[in-house]
């Protein structure tokens, strides 16, 4: 598994950077790149259970790891949803074990500074590669509105 990395500096605060990216109306507006239609269902509380959707109801399972309102926020990978069913278990979740998704959140001279790392099965970096600049595209575009 690879790390990737991806930042944008963005022109507001960083609680409302924060917010624009959980937000469930806004997150379904700056995730689009990845999979149009994207939402999510649970809760972003640090141990909340999260299902990470597709349109038609297949996704990621995931647990909030780490959340420190405005500064950090940590996802693990667990699982797959294949029919609305959590798959914990498979060949499949067993390459993404140990998955991450980190986002830091720094203030630098009253913008905001968003730094993701991300951990990635090595036939979908090009894809992440490709999608993550397009949504904080939009993210920043939110966010500045």
């Amino acid at each position: 598994m690879k790390k990737l990395h991806f930042s944008i500096r963005i022109d507001a605060p960083r609680d409302r950077v924060w917010d624009a990216m959980l937000t469930k109306s806004s997150y379904e507006i700056w995730t689009t790149p990845f999979c149009e239609g994207s939402t999510f269902e649970g809760s972003w509380a640090e141990g909340g259970r999260m299902h990470f959707l597709a349109p038609g109801g297949d996704g990621m399972v995931s647990v909030i790891a780490v959340n420190r309102p405005h500064e950090y926020l940590s996802i693990r990978h667990i699982g797959v949803l294949k029919s609305g069913v959590e798959i914990t278990e498979s060949d499949e979740v067993k390459a993404w074990e140990g998955a991450h998704e980190n986002y830091e959140f720094r203030s630098v001279g009253g913008r905001t500074e968003v730094h993701i790392e991300q951990d990635m099965l090595e036939e979908y970096e090009q894809f992440m590669s490709e999608a993550w600049p397009a949504a904080l595209a939009k993210l920043k575009g939110l966010c500045e509105a």
